[in-house]
């Protein structure tokens, strides 16, 4: 996928980093981070963390930043198609249309999903300033906290007010690095995959029973931050690891071809977890591969209808393996900014400003786009670009508030945001 030098070099960089934050501690398998903060022992923790059966939110980040206007086309403005002469979808290709939008025909898998009232759309959302810097944008939108310099996420603010919280309480999968949004003093746990969450070296577990004897005798009684990390890490471990190990046969068929596979195995994951019921409230997934300065193409081929089309049948299979529990799960996408709306000279799409929110699941009030369309005509845009009209932390300050019965104020600091009627 073609793209321009300087932008590839940022998005590398910004993917490849290091995080903030401080890592409590490894599992001797690899790829998994538990970040902690000193809360004690981690039995304790454990008798202490959300209650199961609780509601559970899904946060899946587009990496790269989303062509928002790709996926909610908007057929009835004529700005589109003019801006977009080679890339635009043509309206009658369109799936879910009303008068002024319509999804992209990949978007079909889903299509039960807004036909039952469990998958919408949020128009024109995004940072309230323009931010087209891959790192800073991410950065902003994951800290969700204009009014301070701590670095620390909006996801990890929402499980810090539990009263105990432990590292499972928010789960990250398909990367084991921890994203900023669960970042900060309250425990989380990150891995590309659940079986990552082990003592147990891959293929071999003679000595695995062994090390977790070992360790616990040796951080059971020590103090300070590494113990407590430890401490984390062990018990985290011996909450996940059983879960992990055991045979899992999903409702449906998961696809497994390439782009789809890795965010495949995410949601799988995911509905283990949900399945397992131990309480946990957030599960965040990531799935890259949408800075498409170059290659997009066209409805047959090209970047945006193979990830595109991979996230639905990802999604779709996700939530029918659900099958009942969706009662339970919200699903919200974001990205750190849109694209451009005119294509460029590469067959592909800059940095731009708006962008779509997808929800899914429960309390959606689906089968229609939410937001305010600000249009797209010369006077209607903002440097070129899609104005934004919804500040995405109306969005998730509506889920944490009526679905995770958070206080809105203290998870997104200095305002408490109005609800804009996207949940029931």
């Amino acid at each position: 996928m073609a793209q321009t030098p300087e932008c590839c070099e940022e998005y590398t960089r910004r993917s490849g980093l290091s995080r903030r934050g401080f890592l409590g501690g490894v599992a001797a398998a690899g790829g998994v981070a538990v970040t902690s903060r000193v809360i004690g022992d981690t039995v304790l923790q454990a008798a202490y963390g959300a209650p199961p059966g609780g509601n559970v939110l899904v946060v899946l980040s587009f990496r790269g930043g989303i062509d928002g206007l790709g996926v909610v086309v908007p057929h009835a403005d004529p700005a589109y198609a003019a801006a977009r002469p080679t890339l635009k979808v043509p309206t009658a290709s369109l799936i879910c249309a009303d008068a002024q939008f319509g999804l992209h025909p990949q978007m079909q898998p889903l299509q039960w999903a807004w036909d039952a009232g469990e998958f919408a759309a949020v128009n024109a959302v995004g940072l309230p300033v323009p931010n087209r810097s891959h790192f800073h944008a991410t950065e902003e939108v994951e800290d969700a906290d204009p009014t301070s310099s701590t670095r620390r996420g909006w996801v990890n603010r929402m499980v810090g007010l539990n009263p105990s919280p432990v590292a499972y309480d928010v789960v990250s999968l398909a990367t084991s690095i921890p994203p900023g949004m669960i970042e900060g003093p309250a425990p989380g746990v990150a891995a590309n995959r659940l079986a990552d969450i082990s003592l147990v070296a891959a293929g071999n577990d003679q000595w695995g029973q062994r090390r977790k004897t070992a360790l616990k005798r040796v951080w059971g009684g020590a103090t300070g931050p590494l113990a407590a990390g430890w401490k984390a890490t062990l018990g985290t471990v011996d909450t996940i690891e059983p879960i992990a190990s055991a045979t899992y046969t999903p409702a449906v068929t998961y696809p497994t071809a390439w782009p789809g596979g890795d965010l495949s195995n995410a949601l799988k994951d995911a509905a283990r977890l949900i399945k397992a019921d131990i309480g946990t409230q957030v599960i965040t997934v990531d799935f890259g591969g949408w800075d498409m300065h170059g290659g997009y193409g066209r409805l047959e081929w090209g970047a945006m209808q193979s990830y595109l089309g991979a996230f639905a049948k990802s999604m779709s299979a996700f939530l029918q393996d659900l099958g009942d529990l969706r009662s339970r799960v919200t699903v919200a996408t974001i990205s750190e900014f849109g694209r451009r709306l005119e294509e460029n000279g590469s067959g592909g799409l800059d940095h731009g400003w708006g962008n779509v929110m997808l929800l899914f699941g429960a309390g959606v009030k689906g089968g229609q786009y939410h937001g305010t369309w600000p249009g797209l005509s010369h006077g209607s845009k903002r440097d070129d670009d899609l104005k934004v009209t919804t500040d995405y932390r109306q969005v998730l300050g509506e889920i944490v508030s009526k679905r995770l019965d958070k206080s809105v104020s203290k998870v997104f600091p200095g305002a408490s945001y109005p609800a804009i009627g996207v949940l029931n």
